[in-house]
């Protein structure tokens, strides 16, 4: 039963009840209540009809966006990109084996033309010798 039904139930209880609306003042007040209650009820009504049709607007708005967003990120793969500066694909990256530890260390053009590194394992700083990978490119 909605809350229109139930004052109208309320309405027919009240009219059964043959108050005198006009000279009696507890007639007076019930039938302003009564009128007060339908137009709360009414209100509600709307209300509830309006919330339903603007979560239906949204749903539409939802998978319109769910499919622009498709249609948008379909190219990119969510693996090779963190949202950071470190994966510029245009940055090139060398291996440089540390001649004292032997471990491999990945460097930038940057450290290359700063000419010497620190080893982050054994923290021994030495010089790159570029002539090995000049000769291997020829």
């Amino acid at each position: 039963m909605t809350i229109t039904e139930k004052v109208a139930y309320l309405k027919g209880l009240a009219e059964g009840l043959d108050l005198d609306t006009s000279k009696s003042k507890e007639g007076k007040l019930i039938s302003v209540m009564i009128g007060i209650l339908e137009e709360v009820a009414l209100s509600i009504e709307d209300l509830d009809e309006n919330a339903a049709a603007l979560g239906e607007e949204i749903d539409a708005i939802s998978d319109d966006l769910a499919d622009v967003e498709s249609v948008i990120f379909e190219d990119e793969d969510d693996d090779d990109f963190c949202g950071c500066d470190c994966c510029d694909e245009d940055e090139d990256f060398f291996e440089v084996e540390c001649p004292n530890c032997s471990e491999e260390l990945v460097v930038d053009e940057s450290v290359l033309a700063n000419g010497t590194i620190q080893c982050p394992n054994c923290k021994q700083t030495f010089a790159l010798d570029l002539s090995d990978e000049e000769e291997e490119e020829e």
